[in-house]
């Protein structure tokens, strides 16, 4: 059995996964299917397993977005890829808040327009929509978000667990707020949803 890593060794671990996370976010999270699926099992494995898992329930790593002139986060462990959305194709007879589907890498992904889901002010895409792509073990679909605006560190326990003007669909899939305003997604909510990933019939 490993010994514990000291507080210098945990920043030092801390800081070297931001930096790879920021790496595959400035190269769009170009992971093959195969690799990504992979490193989710081994990073659940790991985390249940190691010393410092206990640690990182008091932290969550996000990525976070704009979307609709309000700001919004997810935990990184739940983003497979961040792409450029400028093309889809409409699918008829689905829920409205499913914009459509499109091909990433070989592979059809359902995107979720949150701006419906969520009832929040809609305008047309632009050169600056990007798919945020979700995935588990058992479940994938894409986000459309209006843009990335980084990875960062909060505290758990400062999330606050409800405001006044969520509520509805949005406080369904609500991890929590920040000091900052930053609205917090479940991500693993969102993935345990079902009705959120609607393919096309072969």
């Amino acid at each position: 059995m490993s010994e514990p890593l000291n507080d210098a060794a945990r920043w030092t671990q801390l800081h070297e996964r931001l930096a790879e996370f920021e790496r595959r976010l400035s190269e769009g999270f170009a992971i093959a299917p195969d690799e990504s699926a992979a490193r989710l099992r081994e990073r659940t494995r790991q985390w249940a397993g190691t010393p410092q898992a206990e640690d990182r329930q008091g932290e969550l790593e996000v990525l976070t977005f704009s979307l609709s002139n309000e700001l919004y986060a997810i935990g990184s462990e739940h983003v497979a890829q961040v792409l450029p959305l400028s093309q889809y194709t409409p699918l008829p007879s689905t829920p409205g808040y499913v914009l459509g589907i499109v091909n990433v890498r070989g592979r059809i992904v359902s995107v979720v327009d949150l701006r419906v889901l969520f009832e929040l002010p809609i305008v047309g895409l632009s050169e600056r929509s990007f798919l945020l792509v979700l995935q588990s073990a058992d479940m994938e679909f894409g986000l459309l978000i209006d843009r990335v605006l980084g990875v960062a560190q909060i505290r758990r326990e400062a999330l606050q667990s409800s405001l006044a003007n969520l509520s509805g669909v949005r406080a369904k899939y609500l991890l929590g707020v920040t000091r900052e305003q930053w609205t917090v997604l479940d991500g693993a909510r969102l993935l345990g949803d079902s009705s959120l990933c609607v393919m096309a019939e072969d």
